[in-house]
């Protein structure tokens, strides 16, 4: 182990490439153009495979979460395989900061990349909370605000992909319209425009109607799907074994709740301490500034998307504080905390009461407000029908699908009997008339 860790350098911006795990490939791959217009030359890693989860286990403990070993088992095959040059290139990864696990991967990324003999390549950590500083690498507020107008639009993209494909005529036709606008923000942002609140929702309404113009039937039989969990887990398919492609298969509609949702978790998390525990009231006054700044985006998105009757839109951030007050504390912010049994009400709320529970095997905070809650959620809303889901390098993908499954027999069955009751209610209606 080296034992002068090597810093990323303002120089390195020049001469470097930067790789970063992929997590949501729609959101992340336009903010690695919010990077690269910072100067920043961002790659991100999909390589997939058994010897991602081998080369994780060898280089990182087994009772570490399985994002953390898939992260770095991938960044280790990445360096493996030959195709950067060691000498100009580097690491990324993003820590929370919370009381979670997460908040060690650098140290862990550290002693597997040097134990793998790449002592020599430095690691860049992304976080809002100034830990582990590099001299090279500064998040500044000009790069918040753009990399926060990509995620809201990454975001919809992703939103308006889950409600059109799965009921369009031409198959494919979604796909190559979230690419062209993938590319089109991309192009926007490489020329440092699109940041503006008019500019975001100008995007919005051409990027709704574009949708809304895909030749779709919707007699089609779909099950709607909500999935939440552990953030990796959720948006990642190298964590969740392909799980949106897999409930494609399966002839369902997805809805994932927004990544700008989680940051806004983040926010007013921030706030709760202050209130609970005490703090600086212009600390207070500022998130809560930045709060109301984003949530601004969001009511546009929600405007926006609300505006064609064929699309559900999420709920509202301030909707989904209150929905979690309701049932847990907001004090109650380890890992996903709060956030994940709020999500799943408001999935419930919009439609979409067949859940998916994504989570790392042992992963103690999201068992608790995940798992733990089911009981309390079905108590409220006895209709919802939700399955946990558990990962980790033990488990099997025959048996994760099969669990899955099971929930979506119980959703057709559920959905065939709503169809009955609505044709006798529709029936009643006509001979009383």
């Amino acid at each position: 182990m080296s034992l002068i860790e090597p810093t990323f350098t303002r120089a390195m911006r020049e001469t470097h490439t930067i790789l970063a795990p992929s997590m949501a490939a729609i959101q992340f791959t336009i903010l690695v153009e919010v990077l690269k217009d910072e100067g920043y030359n961002v790659k991100l890693l999909e390589n997939e495979g058994p010897q991602v989860v081998s080369k994780g286990l060898k280089y990182v403990h087994n009772d570490t979460c399985y994002p953390a070993l898939l992260i770095i088992g991938q960044m280790i095959d990445a360096l493996d395989s030959g195709e950067y040059d060691l000498e100009r290139t580097a690491l990324a990864i993003t820590q929370t900061g919370g009381g979670c696990r997460a908040s060690n991967y650098i140290h862990l990324l550290r002693k597997a990349v040097d134990k793998a003999g790449y002592t020599s390549i430095p690691i860049v950590s992304l976080n809002l909370k100034g830990m582990n500083r590099n001299s090279g690498f500064r998040i500044t507020l000009r790069m918040l605000r753009k990399g926060t107008a990509a995620l809201l639009c990454g975001d919809t993209l992703m939103l308006l992909k889950n409600q059109v494909s799965p009921y369009e005529v031409h198959r494919g036709q979604t796909q190559a319209l979230v690419e062209r606008w993938i590319e089109r923000l991309s192009n926007q942002y490489r020329r440092g425009h699109g940041y503006t609140k008019r500019s975001i929702a100008k995007d919005l309404k051409q990027m709704v109607a574009d949708f809304a113009a895909i030749e779709t039937d919707y007699n089609r039989p779909v099950v709607k799907v909500g999935i939440v969990g552990e953030i990796y887990m959720k948006y990642a398919p190298l964590g969740n074994n392909h799980l949106e492609d897999f409930l494609a298969s399966q002839s369902c509609e997805v809805m994932i709740p927004s990544i700008m949702g989680f940051v806004l978790y983040g926010i007013q998390n921030q706030i709760e301490d202050i209130v609970l525990y005490g703090g600086r009231k212009l600390r207070k006054l500022v998130m809560a500034g930045i709060l109301r700044y984003i949530t601004a985006l969001e009511d546009i998105m929600i405007k926006t998307v609300s505006a064609v009757p064929r699309f559900t839109a999420p709920a509202s951030f301030n909707h989904t504080v209150e929905t979690a007050r309701e049932v847990i504390s907001l004090g109650c912010k380890m890992g996903e905390g709060w956030l994940l049994t709020a999500e799943m009400r408001d999935l419930a709320e919009l439609g979409y009461r067949n859940i998916v529970c994504v989570q790392p095997f042992g992963c103690l905070p999201n068992h608790i407000v995940g798992k733990g809650m089911i009981r309390r959620l079905k108590e409220l809303d006895d209709g919802v029908n939700i399955v946990p889901i558990d990962y980790d390098p033990g488990a099997t993908r025959v048996n994760q699908e099969n669990r899955i499954k099971l929930m979506l027999a119980v959703a057709n069955e559920n959905r065939i009997q709503e169809l009955k009751e609505s044709k006798v209610h529709q029936r009643e209606k006509v001979e009383l008339l």
